[in-house]
């Protein structure tokens, strides 16, 4: 362990089921490692169901606390995982959306993984952004006004003032990690 991210606060934010497992636990276990300070909040609270490859039912994992009463002004970073039904979940409940704004709205760093950035098109920050995600989100992403979609491992954005971090699934962990730490040194 390394404290390079000692002092920062990640919070990440899931529904209660449909989870990709390694987008929510890899890169939790990856900030966590650095030092940072990591939350798990779920739309209910409680324990989330994580699934491999939105098919195969996977373990459980508990989440610390409900979104309801999470406020961007207590953390440094969002961290949005996919798992299509988690996403599709997550991009219709309010407390998600309010997140996301309040987040885009401070300046901060905020990283989707995935079908992760659904919810970013739902909360209306997706605007003038360009960004990557898993193929079949790209048309749902320009026409919610994207500037661009692009088909890398990571994509930093900076536009309209803070910070967006995308990658398009699992294999891409490792250098989505790497961008969330960056960005939060």
């Amino acid at each position: 362990m390394n404290n390079q991210l000692a002092g920062k606060k990640v919070l990440f934010i899931t529904s209660n089921t449909g989870i990709e497992r390694d987008e929510l636990v890899k890169p939790l276990e990856a900030l966590k490692a650095q030092g940072a300070q990591v939350t798990h909040g779920s739309s209910e609270g409680g324990t989330a169901q994580t699934f491999v490859q939105d098919t195969e039912k996977d373990r459980t994992v508990e989440s610390q606390v409900a979104l309801t009463g999470l406020n961007a002004a207590d953390f440094d970073a969002l961290v949005i995982p996919g798992g299509t039904v988690n996403a599709d979940t997550l991009r219709l409940d309010e407390n998600a959306q309010r997140l996301v704004k309040q987040f885009a709205d401070a300046g901060k760093v905020i990283a989707a993984i995935c079908h992760g950035p659904w919810l970013l098109v739902n909360a209306g920050v997706i605007a003038g952004k360009t960004l990557t995600s898993y193929p079949s989100v790209r048309l749902d992403l320009e026409n919610a006004g994207a500037a661009g979609w692009v088909d890398v491992e990571v994509k930093q954005c900076q536009a309209n003032g803070w910070t967006l971090i995308t990658s398009r699934n699992p294999n891409d962990i490792p250098a989505f990690n790497e961008a969330i730490a960056a960005a939060l040194k």
